[in-house]
């Protein structure tokens, strides 16, 4: 996967790209159980269909769609383009890690704690425990990103639920 990652991104399909979800929190936590990949991609600006050019590219070096995702060995993968000023951030200041030799960059542990926190379902909050209690990330972390990014009421009702005695 790193290696298509990296082969889209020179070939300009995508700007730039950055695990995020289960897989990247497996970066900073103990594993958890997924069943897809999920990249934010950022994407040149073209037509209305953004994907496309992403869908050719992988189809061109055998990699066929599987309902929403693409198969990528044994990942479906599924690519995410930016879509909030948040997710552009993490994008942006995502870390490179090494995978068998090779760069792939993911999103930084506060990010993806505060893009749980903004998307809110029950598997995101327990993935926001997951960077907490793993030291990945501190409170005063997620409460800062959260708050320059207008969640501070989402995290506030997230510590007291979970956090709070």
């Amino acid at each position: 996967m790193a290696e298509l990652l990296n082969a889209m991104r020179d070939a300009g399909v995508i700007s730039e790209y950055a695990l995020f979800g289960a897989i990247a929190q497996m970066r900073y936590t103990e594993p958890v159980a997924t069943l897809d990949a999920d990249v934010l991609v950022a994407v040149p600006p073209q037509t209305l269909e953004l994907l496309k050019p992403i869908y050719e590219f992988c189809a061109a070096r055998g990699h066929r769609p599987e309902g929403a995702a693409i198969r990528v060995g044994a990942w479906p993968v599924q690519f995410v383009p930016v879509f909030s000023r948040l997710t552009q951030e993490a994008l942006e200041e995502a870390e490179s890690a090494d995978f068998e030799g090779i760069p792939l960059r993911v999103v930084r542990a506060d990010h993806l704690a505060v893009i749980a926190l903004s998307v809110g379902r029950a598997k995101d909050f327990a993935r926001i425990l997951g960077l907490l209690e793993s030291n990945s990330v501190s409170r005063e972390q997620v409460a800062r990103l959260a708050a320059r990014h207008g969640l501070a009421d989402a995290w506030t009702r997230f510590e007291a639920r979970f956090l709070n005695d």
